[in-house]
């Protein structure tokens, strides 16, 4: 198919008369421009090429935030989060990954930003961004690469000062990506801080509809507070929590929820660590990953030459400090299958002692 040749110009359809000017288009400056009169007082400012660790020209028509949103989406981490766990490994065709919970919580904050006249392009790269550091076999790969990494494996530092490093983001993208989890220090954009609720408006209401898919948990199940106040379809949960962070941000100017719908998203929480994260078959399918991914570190860190581009470029030496660490950045760059794939074909695991699906 070539499309459809007119005088001037090649057309996708043969009766296409769509028409959108003539117009003068806005350059980056101009758009800038608008987009500074039109934010919050407290809003990010995008600025030229933006704060990078490497000095970069500008782009001709979008703003620095735009840029970085379209490198993490177009980056090979990024795509990697399609194979690897949210909650189930080796998830089935209906639940989510990696991947489709970035997409949840860019909704979910890019929502929240525009109602609050926030840096959206901002946020939704942050979004996007936040859990690009998993490693395969969710929150377990972090207790498993642990051990080798100086302070321990977090996933949000290791995702921003590791993995999107070479994408050469804002500061601002990166401080929010390191940040987003409540644990660390407060993102030092509002952006930052709507990604971090986002988050967890996410993944609490998805992780639940995901378990009950499952066949693990019942509506019924919930707390009363969270049927009360915010329903029992995933649908009027997160058009509640979204609601309480827009309705905190215009009645005080400040990030947050009122304390009944925070109160409700932390008993939602509560229910899904007690009755879906740690119920005694997720936990023993962690450990099951913990063992998967410790005995690849330790394989790869002797043999560094396995990792791809390593030998090209001289090779590193076999059980040294350098060798580990990029046994870990290899390891933990996998998706679950080619982890569990690398165990049978490179430590002759026996594919019956390997996680699978819905423990």
């Amino acid at each position: 198919m070539h499309g459809h040749a007119g005088p001037a110009l090649r057309r996708a359809h043969a009766d296409s008369d769509a028409q959108v000017g003539p117009l003068q288009p806005r350059d980056r400056e101009e758009r800038e421009a608008d987009e500074a009169a039109a934010l919050a007082p407290g809003a990010s400012r995008a600025s030229g090429a933006g704060a990078r660790a490497v000095p970069e020209e500008p782009d001709r028509s979008r703003t620095c935030f735009e840029r970085d949103r379209d490198r993490i989406l177009h980056g090979t981490s990024f795509r990697r989060l399609a194979g690897k766990t949210q909650v189930f490994i080796l998830p089935d065709d209906h639940q989510r990954t990696r991947l489709t919970h970035a997409l949840e919580v860019a909704q979910v904050a890019v929502g929240i930003a525009r109602a609050c006249r926030l840096n959206v392009a901002l946020a939704e790269a942050i979004a996007l961004g936040h859990d690009c550091g998993h490693g395969p076999g969710g929150h377990a790969s972090e207790d498993a690469l642990s051990p080798y990494v100086a302070g321990g494996y977090d996933h949000a530092t290791w995702g921003a000062d590791v993995v999107l490093q070479p994408l050469n983001l804002c500061a601002e993208t990166l401080d929010g990506v390191r940040n987003h989890s409540w644990s660390r220090p407060a993102p030092a954009t509002p952006e930052g801080e709507v990604v971090s609720w986002a988050d967890r408006i996410a993944y609490v209401c998805h992780d639940f509809e995901d378990a009950v898919s499952a066949g693990i948990v019942t509506e019924a199940m919930l707390p009363a507070v969270v049927q009360e106040r915010c329903g029992t379809t995933r649908r009027a949960q997160l058009g509640a929590f979204i609601g309480g962070v827009v309705d905190a941000v215009v009645a005080t100017g400040s990030v947050g929820m009122a304390e009944p719908l925070a109160e409700a998203l932390a008993a939602f929480r509560a229910c899904n660590y007690e009755r879906i994260y740690l119920r005694p078959a997720s936990v023993a399918q962690g450990e099951a990953v913990g063992r998967v991914l410790r005995a690849l570190v330790e394989h790869v860190a002797d043999r560094p030459n396995l990792i791809p581009g390593v030998a090209a470029t001289g090779g590193l030496a076999a059980g040294s400090p350098e060798a580990l660490r990029a046994a870990v950045t290899y390891v933990g760059g996998m998706t679950d299958r080619y982890a569990f794939q690398s165990a049978v074909s490179h430590l002759g695991w026996d594919p019956a002692k390997l996680p699978g699906g819905v423990p």
